[in-house]
């Protein structure tokens, strides 16, 4: 064969090549309306959060549980269907109407950073070490279209005062506007860019359920300004100090875990991890109550792969099916994972199992 023709073969070879990446690459950006998840990690809680002066020794060491998330493309919508810990999730589910991606991971910052928040203060309390809070009102994100808050007020507002009574959090604000029905105005005190004023935001009814795909007002019957993912505005001091560094980390799961990194530092007399490696999962309040989380499923299997000897869950057993703690059960089992998962409703149910 002439070496001309060989040429022509390997550059038709060649071209098929480039043309069939292309056609995958095409094809790899068409949107399937999903996210996609997988087991991430377990990563130590040591390097992460550091209790000013605390000299704390821990033989063993707590650790946060993680899940790889992203939009599905083509590619990782198929290649979910080969383990069941590869996860689909309507973007209807994580996400709310018209929110952008960057405002959702946004949304997700600010609730790892209330987390934190709540974690540190919880592990305070627990501890009886000393934290103050100063509360100056209500910051507002996000709003229901339609209502009357989208009107007047804006993103990055916060919210002082309501009939010129000051408001301080958000139960504040709630029961200021009990009562109210629809067509009544709220007025209220704005503080924005450094600037103080008023405004009359109407109450009105909240969206028909059936027609509003988030669900936003399940109760017909409810009247509001129409604010969603509001914010405590306050600040926050601790003695001593703690920081907690965890970089690109979102969302509230991580917070019964931040609390038991931080007590366990504070108390210092007591190793409470006792030479374990111990990991988990659960929202925490300032009160120290747990809460439901997602992805509990992938997270046992990712403390499994890192020799997790204990994993902590939200105990809600009676949810049956949706229930976090039976999950985290079935995951363990179904891998054959070497772990105790342990139910709790409070910080210092875990606490407890660790020191009893």
């Amino acid at each position: 064969m002439s070496e001309p023709k060989q040429q022509k073969r390997h550059v038709s070879k060649l071209w098929i090549v480039v043309a069939i990446l292309f056609a995958v690459l095409i094809i790899n950006q068409i949107p399937t309306g999903y996210y996609y998840s997988q087991p991430g990690e377990a990563t130590g809680l040591q390097e992460i959060i550091t209790v000013e002066g605390s000299s704390q020794y821990e033989e063993g060491e707590f650790y946060l549980t993680t899940i790889l998330q992203s939009r599905a493309s083509p590619f990782l919508y198929a290649w979910s269907y080969l383990s069941p810990y590869r996860i689909l999730t309507p973007e209807e589910d994580l996400m709310t109407e018209d929110e952008t991606d960057e405002e959702y991971q946004h949304r997700q910052t600010e609730s790892m950073r209330q987390s934190q928040d709540a974690a540190k203060i919880a592990a305070y309390r627990a501890a009886g070490a000393t934290v103050h809070i100063e509360e100056n009102g209500v910051f507002v994100t996000q709003f229901v279209d339609g209502m009357g808050a989208v009107e007047e007020l804006e993103s990055g507002d916060t919210i002082t005062a309501v009939d010129d009574q000051e408001i301080h959090n958000f139960n504040e604000l709630t029961e200021a506007l009990q009562g109210k029905e629809a067509g009544e105005f709220a007025e209220l005190w704005i503080e924005r860019e450094g600037d103080r004023f008023q405004v009359d935001v109407e109450m009105r009814n909240f969206p028909d359920p059936d027609e509003d795909e988030d669900g936003i007002g399940a109760d017909p019957e409810a009247v509001g300004l129409g604010i969603i993912f509001p914010v405590n505005d306050r600040e926050v001091s601790f003695d001593p100090e703690v920081t907690i560094e965890a970089g690109a980390i979102g969302g509230p799961s991580a917070g019964l875990m931040f609390s038991l990194e931080i007590y366990n530092q504070l108390i210092e007399d007591e190793d409470i991890t006792r030479g374990m490696n111990v990991a988990g999962t659960g929202s925490i309040n300032e009160d120290g109550q747990v809460g439901r989380v997602g992805g509990v499923s992938q997270k046992v299997v990712a403390a499994d792969r890192s020799g997790i000897e204990i994993f902590f869950t939200p105990n809600d057993e009676e949810l049956g099916e949706r229930s976090n703690y039976l999950a985290a059960l079935e995951a363990a089992n179904d891998v054959n994972a070497d772990i105790d998962v342990v139910p709790v409703e409070t910080l210092q149910d875990a606490i407890d199992y660790l020191t009893e």
